[in-house]
């Protein structure tokens, strides 16, 4: 990309784990990258620092301190930078904590997501792409989880605000004839990763001799989908733009596109593994055996995941396929080297 013809890009949320990887991929595909990120301590911010310390020596990135919940300081970023592309990644994240702190998850990704709208619509972003996530599935039981199903039944509030996210993206293309895009996220993995998922956590008790606690007596099954796989898809969706289905109909609506320029995505590994497959290839990784806690489901909870991707592939020509094997061995590695374990 000549410097003239340079992408103008806002990835919100660039010092969290899947925010960083893509701020990275962009910057090396010649995107003109700006970040903001509140830096907030919902895990260590150490980390995230890290994160930042690397992507801050590239030429083309700017990193603005602020929360997307700022309305005054977002309407100014908006204003004053005219992005081309938008991809909302900034959210409070996790299922677990929605039920301890309701009012965090509103707060980013409700009034926070409102706020990125409002950017959009008045400084006529070309494409807004935003994170959902496979939590929307909540109680659905049909598997692969596919796009085409109704998802009106959420078992979180972090998923029901991932939901909200879709019908206020949707009402804002249908409204403004804004693009947008909504990728469901299938547990995402690999190097920098948050500190409070399960990858994390159990190599970290193992590696300390302590036992991890197994949810569900391990009858979990989950789409493992590694970050490079993740980034991979959000990148070839990012100029292709969303235009009206000329097939939609709403005598029989398809919940994934609509008769506005709006699209959903699944971005899984197609592929589940049961939680007790995960332990042993981390245990196979680390040379070392876990002991296990095994607990009751937890509230909010879903018992399996498993992403239909048939859309994505169709459009992107992309299937994630990075084996769990590898995945894990590339995350041990990454866990010694930043923690100088030898």
């Amino acid at each position: 990309m000549s410097m003239s013809s340079m992408k103008k890009i806002l990835v919100t949320g660039g010092a969290g784990f899947i925010g960083f990887h893509l701020c990275q991929r962009l910057i090396a595909l010649g995107f003109d990258v700006f970040t903001v990120d509140n830096l907030n301590d919902y895990y260590d911010v150490k980390i995230k620092r890290d994160r930042l310390t690397l992507l801050e020596g590239a030429e083309h990135f700017r990193f603005i301190k602020m929360d997307i919940a700022d309305k005054a300081g977002m309407t100014q970023l908006f204003d004053s930078e005219k992005f081309d592309y938008v991809v909302n990644l900034a959210a409070q994240a996790g299922v677990r904590y929605s039920i301890k702190n309701p009012h965090a998850y509103v707060e980013s990704n409700i009034v926070g997501f409102t706020n990125i709208l409002e950017g959009c619509r008045h400084n006529h972003v070309k494409h807004l792409l935003f994170a959902s996530s496979s939590s929307v599935y909540g109680a659905n039981r049909t598997l692969p989880f596919s796009v085409r199903h109704n998802v009106d039944h959420p078992m979180s509030l972090y998923a029901a605000t991932k939901k909200a996210n879709e019908l206020f993206a949707h009402t804002y293309c249908s409204l403004y004839n804004l693009p947008a895009t909504g990728l469901r996220f299938f547990t995402v993995y690999g190097p920098w990763g948050r500190p409070d998922m399960a990858l994390f956590l159990f190599i970290k008790a193992i590696l300390e001799d302590r036992p991890i606690e197994v949810f569900n007596h391990g009858d979990m099954r989950r789409d493992f989908t590694y970050i490079d796989d993740i980034v991979e898809g959000v990148v070839r969706l990012i100029e292709r733009i969303p235009t009206p289905n000329p097939a939609w109909n709403g005598n029989s609506p398809d919940p994934s596109s609509s008769y506005a320029p709006y699209k959903i995505y699944n971005i899984g590994n197609n592929e589940p593994v049961s939680l007790l497959k995960f332990i042993e290839v981390i245990e196979g990784q680390l040379g070392k055996k876990a002991e296990k806690t095994l607990l009751p489901m937890q509230p909010g909870d879903v018992a399996a995941t498993y992403a239909d991707i048939e859309e994505l592939t169709r459009d992107t020509g992309f299937k994630p396929s990075t084996p769990l094997e590898e995945g894990i061995r590339n995350f041990v590695a990454w866990y010694k080297g930043y923690f100088k374990i030898s």
